[in-house]
């Protein structure tokens, strides 16, 4: 709620493992006076809630509560309801004035505070409805991760998973409970992992150790994406990420996107992608790449050919056109865009090559011929093979 005078039908309270004792004497007054008290069945049960709760629906929705406007309602969270909980989904249904929340420290928090990590340095990741690989663009070498799970068993699952993957030297510490009367917590290498005792609500921390992990810099090798041989080789991957320019929370459409490795490579930059591809064998490379990757949530895929396919899609900050590419295409793209999108577009054929050269003639801009050769055996020693040269074109509309 901001700056209202208007009483609050609505009180989100972040309510701890310690339950009523964890709660200031205005907090409990809140929950005493409340009609109605959402939350899980945990939470319901550490106020006990009595006839007044009313547990979250499976699958998770805040209808119910929404259907209670008018009434004194509570709703109960973990920790900070603002950090992976359901504040936000429910202010985005809401007005200002007819809501207040109350933060407790979140499980981020007090996981921090107990092992003495610097909070601002740690990936902090919900992994309690979500699947492990959303862990992969932040697992390196030396990283510190705090994850929030969904049961016990996960716990397990995870230390399987990172060995798996080359990160089993890792140091995991098991949280159980923490800010309660039940907490604890216990350390183990992620490889020798053998707990079978573990109490929910748990999260776990990882100072990881072990593989180097993705690099976050642009032209990532082109072994780590699945292909069918249809993608922006890893030289010339970096040069177009360099003038597409990504920054957070940005939008590319990538069109003729074909393993989706620029809309990946975008999206691990913190942006948002599009991907929109024709062939519907490698809208299955995209899928799978955007799963492994753990970036399905930032990125959207669109089967079909541009620019039908680019109809009633919201607006980009930026466009690669990396394949297809028309003079019906360009002129759908200039026309529909706003000013201040950036554009750009590769080619490897003459008529496509005449085509941006061209618009760059017209629209200005930067056009660029990329030629690369890489060393290749030739009989007793080595020599250079030239790969097909890549003229690019970028502007800002």
């Amino acid at each position: 709620m901001v700056n209202s005078r208007v009483e609050p039908w609505l009180v989100i309270i972040g309510l701890g493992e310690d339950g009523m004792a964890g709660l200031s004497a205005a907090r409990q007054s809140e929950l005493a006076n409340a009609e109605i008290i959402f939350g899980g069945p945990r939470h319901l049960a550490l106020v006990d809630a009595g006839e007044r709760g009313r547990p979250w629906p499976i699958p998770f929705s805040v209808e119910p509560v929404l259907a209670a406007r008018g009434r004194k309602v509570v709703v109960l969270a973990s920790g900070d309801p603002f950090w992976f909980g359901a504040g936000s989904r429910l202010a985005a249904s809401l007005e200002p004035e007819e809501w207040i929340a109350h933060p407790a420290p979140s499980t981020f928090s007090l996981a921090a505070n107990r092992l003495g990590w610097p909070l601002e340095q740690v990936a902090c990741i919900a992994l309690h409805a979500a699947p492990f690989e959303r862990l992969q663009p932040v697992l390196h070498n030396k990283q510190r991760v705090i994850c929030l799970l969904r049961d016990a068993a996960s716990a397990g699952s995870l230390a399987g998973w990172l060995s798996h993957r080359g990160f089993g030297a890792s140091t995991l510490y098991v949280m159980e409970a923490l800010g309660g009367p039940r907490e604890r917590i216990r350390s183990v290498v992620a490889e020798q992992f053998a707990y079978t005792d573990i109490m929910a609500p748990v999260a776990v921390a990882i100072a990881v150790s072990g593989s180097a992990g993705l690099s976050h810099a642009s032209g990532l090798p082109d072994t780590v994406f699945r292909h069918d041989g249809q993608i922006t080789k890893r030289p010339v991957r970096a040069l177009t990420l360099s003038a597409l320019a990504p920054r957070p929370d940005e939008l590319l459409w990538d069109i003729g996107a074909g393993s989706g490795s620029i809309s990946l490579e975008w999206c691990l930059a913190g942006g948002r992608a599009i991907a929109v591809e024709a062939r519907t064998e490698r809208i299955a490379n995209i899928q799978a790449n955007a799963r492994a990757f753990g970036l399905e949530p930032r990125m959207e895929i669109v089967e079909g050919q541009a620019p039908d396919a680019l109809e009633g899609l919201p607006a980009p900050d930026a466009v690669f056109i990396g394949g297809g590419g028309s003079a019906a295409l360009l002129d759908y793209v200039w026309d529909t865009l706003s000013p201040g999108t950036r554009i750009v577009a590769n080619s490897v054929t003459l008529e496509t090559e005449t085509l941006l050269a061209t618009w760059y003639g017209q629209k200005g801009g930067d056009l660029l011929r990329i030629e690369l050769a890489s060393a290749a055996p030739l009989g007793t020693m080595s020599g250079w093979v030239p790969v097909r040269p890549i003229v690019q074109w970028s502007v800002t509309r």
